[in-house]
């Protein structure tokens, strides 16, 4: 058993208002036929290119007093902090201080899971603070008969770890679950195997990890009664400030507690950790990475609006639907751009630049255009000047490529035929990442 006690901290860092600097980027693309799914897409927002609104993107390489900043050390000392403080800003919400203690417990440990190929791990967080208690399981696989210690994926999941392998040791999530009565089952047990490659990873040196984002903040709108939010109210409070986090931030500060335990895990290489996450789980990948640097490679599956798709691009979901439908991811201040996203002070590429140097997989998928693939794309696209002042190569190439061909060297970028899924044509395309990236080719 691992304890852990920390505080965190959000010390106000002031800055003025940013000003009018913007840059356009020349691009070019290839043709592209994207096919909406009369099922997925709702009606009455653009899926036309041609509608696409002129938009001017802030640059990333101009600081809040208008320098240009011309190479990795201003990048890094000076212009990533104040990328990530807009963001926590006027997006996902700043983490609050607070002290809670943090205690690991490992509640099983089996190295015969899938026919002996590997150790199932299954370790509780146990997080207090102010009279509230919260518990987080990490379900983990880690392949046997490797020397030394493991590479490893982790990600959220939408239902309880018991969704994502037919393993019947792990048990059935007891907490608030999306869609039916909200409870899960037994019959729930491997419903979303599909979309976890753990058998895969296993054979290629890989473990898996992997979090019910449920466990730290149930996906509706309470105002934040559960969940993790109240341990960090000061006395009085009872929802977060303006500025302050909502769900995506809880869920991103939970992917940190994990890396707090993978550092304690001697089967683990905590330096080789890729944070994965798809849709709205996506998002919170994009942002965990942002957040938190020890995070090795940070992947985005279908993450659309509020994720990788620029939100100025004004195709398929926007900030206000995004908002109105999902008012507890992001914080209140994030309101202020419903249907006026020209007046944000950051876009997704510069959410994608906060990643720089560490490599960063973007995936989107034809028929998912709520997600405007293209918009994905175009984000790794004007992220690449970041990645450029560490001598690192971006995309490498200026036309988005047509489906089911990758492309990209520290930006990853493939567009897949068909829905919004992780398949396992994905799951080949991040672990051929992974291995070029943490030299295992």
């Amino acid at each position: 058993m691992i304890e852990l006690p920390f505080r965190l901290s959000s010390t106000p860092m002031p800055y003025p208002n940013l000003p009018q600097v913007a840059c356009l980027l020349s691009v070019t693309f290839a043709a592209m036929t994207f096919i909406p799914d009369a099922e997925a897409q709702p009606a009455g927002f653009n899926y036309d290119e041609a509608e696409v609104p002129a938009y001017t993107l802030p640059d990333p390489l101009v600081d809040l007093a208008g320098k240009p900043v011309t190479d990795a050390a201003a990048w890094q000392h000076h212009r990533r902090a104040e990328v990530l403080r807009l963001f926590e800003d006027h997006v996902f919400g700043r983490t609050p201080t607070a002290d809670v203690a943090v205690r690991f417990e490992l509640l099983e440990s089996d190295d015969q899971a899938y026919d002996g190929r590997a150790t199932r791990k299954q370790v509780r967080a146990h997080f207090a603070a102010r009279g509230h208690e919260v518990a987080m399981d990490i379900l983990i696989y880690l392949p046997n008969g490797v020397d030394g210690h493991s590479p490893l994926f982790v990600g959220l999941n939408f239902n309880g770890n018991h969704t994502v392998t037919h393993d019947p040791a792990v048990p059935v999530n007891q907490n608030w679950i999306r869609g039916g009565d909200h409870r899960s089952t037994e019959a729930d047990r491997g419903t979303s195997a599909k979309r976890w490659a753990i058998e895969a990873a296993l054979e290629r040196g890989y473990g898996m990890a992997t979090i019910y984002c449920g466990d730290l903040d149930p996906d509706f709108d309470d105002g934040f009664q559960n969940g993790i939010h109240p341990m960090f109210y000061r006395d009085g409070q009872t929802q977060p400030d303006a500025n302050e986090w909502g769900t995506i931030g809880a869920w991103a500060w939970g992917l940190s507690r994990a890396m707090d335990y993978f550092e304690n895990d001697a089967a683990v290489n905590h330096e080789q950790v890729a944070l994965l996450g798809h849709s709205r789980l996506g998002k919170s990948s994009l942002w965990g990475g942002a957040s938190d640097e020890r995070f090795a490679i940070v992947i985005s599956n279908n993450s659309g609006c509020g994720g990788a798709a620029l939100a100025r691009r004004h195709f398929g979901e926007t900030v206000e639907r995004i908002n109105t439908s999902f008012p507890h991811w992001f914080n209140d201040a994030h309101q202020a751009y419903n249907e006026n996203e020209a007046a944000m002070p950051v876009d997704q590429h510069m959410l994608i630049a906060l990643m720089a140097p560490r490599p960063v997989y973007i995936a989107s998928a034809t028929i998912d255009v709520w997600a405007d693939p293209r918009g994905e794309f175009l984000s790794g696209k004007h992220a690449e000047p970041v990645y450029a002042l560490f001598g690192k190569i971006g995309l490498a190439v200026d036309d988005q490529p047509v489906a089911d061909h990758p492309v990209g060297d520290h930006i990853g970028y493939h567009l897949r035929t068909g829905k919004h899924n992780v398949t396992d044509y994905d799951w080949e395309q991040y672990l051929n990442f992974a291995d070029r990236h943490f030299g295992r080719k």
